[in-house]
């Protein structure tokens, strides 16, 4: 038996993703369609998009409790056989580039040829996500927050966000440039919600507060709809219909004791990605300089602030400087944010959405293409745990 060396751990250009496929995203509560059906139209959509046959699947991978199961979508694909099927442990949003991991893994690993990574909502069927009213017993964090009147997540993350930008000297401009990106992105993407409803500094400054120092806009929508990818060895990456993304990295985890209850971990004022960035980097071979666009949750413009910072790409007490309109934006920004609109003006699609971008962007098929595009980077939800992140690279970084 031969025993490979450490070297051999890793993703880096080992996997691709060779379709991509979603619905039409809705206002929460909208959708025609239940949530299976939403997640079947997307897997579809992905195949459609690569040149597959939906019964060569053999691997199904999500986050978030995704309710459409496994075994169900495999039957109603007509799938040959299972082989995968895994589901990322907690975090909400800050699963969605892992759950691209365990794919990779998956096949990397042997336990399958052709991973769909998915996520499909319809709240009009189920409910609003993460809705607090309702809830008779808590346990964990919520047990020390809801008797004092800390019910949402906005809530709960302004805390931290405060916190880091009192320490940082972080002025609310920041947080502004961010949504302002993601708006002016979303009016070159047909797809986005928000297309047509441009977002400018008066109309942001404007807005009602929902909690300090989250704005309306500073909030991410709430949506129905489904996305969807497929990955594959990068071995067959040649044989279908588009130009593939590679996988160069993934990471996911979360510092010392960063679920101590109560808000009490040591590290307070982070997004939690304080060492899964330098996971992900090395494992891809690349760092912050490598990096020409960027997909950065935002279920709060805060907590991307702090993802960017604890990724390199400035000093905490360089947000200010770094964190303009101008360099936010595709074509010729210092750092392209959030291209196709992101949480808070395509569609809210827990993060999966912002995979998809980061393929169209390494495609070169992007509504807000970006010069510099052989390496995409995806931050999944920030300020949970466990956190996780992704890099996508062009044949060109292999």
């Amino acid at each position: 038996m031969t025993v490979r060396g450490r070297d051999a751990r890793t993703l880096r250009g080992r996997v691709a993703v060779i379709g991509i496929g979603e619905t039409e995203y809705y206002r929460h509560g909208a959708s025609p369609d239940p949530e299976f059906k939403l997640a079947l139209k997307a897997i579809l959509a992905a195949c459609e998009d690569a040149g597959l046959d939906p019964r060569e699947i053999d691997g199904f991978s999500s986050y978030s409790d995704d309710r459409s199961e496994a075994s169900r979508l495999a039957a109603a694909l007509g799938t040959h056989r299972l082989r995968s099927a895994t589901m990322q442990w907690g975090g909400g949003g800050g699963g969605c580039c892992a759950a691209v991991a365990n794919a990779a893994a998956s096949i990397v690993a042997g336990l399958a040829d052709c991973v769909v990574v998915f996520r499909s909502l319809a709240q009009g069927q189920y409910g609003r996500f993460g809705q607090a009213a309702g809830i008779h017993t808590v346990s964990g964090e919520r047990s020390y927050l809801m008797p004092y009147g800390v019910l949402a997540p906005p809530q709960r993350f302004a805390m931290r966000v405060q916190r880091y930008m009192h320490e940082h000297g972080v002025r609310q401009e920041a947080l502004r440039a961010i949504a302002l990106a993601s708006y002016h992105h979303a009016q070159a993407n047909p797809r986005a919600v928000m297309h047509g409803k441009p977002l400018d500094a008066g109309k942001y400054d404007a807005s009602r507060w929902i909690v300090e120092p989250f704005h309306l806009y500073d909030c991410c929508m709430e949506n129905d709809g489904a996305a969807a990818l497929l990955l594959v060895s990068a071995e067959r990456a040649n044989d279908f219909r588009r130009k593939p993304a590679y996988v160069l990295g993934a990471a996911f985890g979360s510092g010392h004791r960063a679920a101590a209850t109560a808000h009490n971990a040591p590290l307070y004022a982070t997004a939690s990605f304080d060492t899964v960035a330098s996971d992900l980097y090395r494992m891809a071979g690349a760092g912050p300089l490598d990096v020409g666009v960027v997909q950065a949750y935002e279920n709060f413009t805060g907590g991307v602030v702090m993802a960017l910072a604890e990724h390199g790409f400035f000093r905490p007490d360089e947000a200010n400087d770094f964190l303009t309109f101008d360099n936010l934006i595709a074509p010729t920004g210092r750092l392209p944010l959030n291209t196709s609109g992101g949480n808070l003006a395509e569609c809210y699609m827990h993060g999966l959405e912002l995979v998809l971008e980061a393929v169209r962007q390494v495609r070169g098929t992007s509504t807000s293409q970006v010069r510099r595009n052989d390496v995409a980077l995806v931050i999944g939800g920030p300020m949970v745990t466990p956190a996780s992140n992704l890099i996508l690279g062009s044949e060109a970084t292999l």
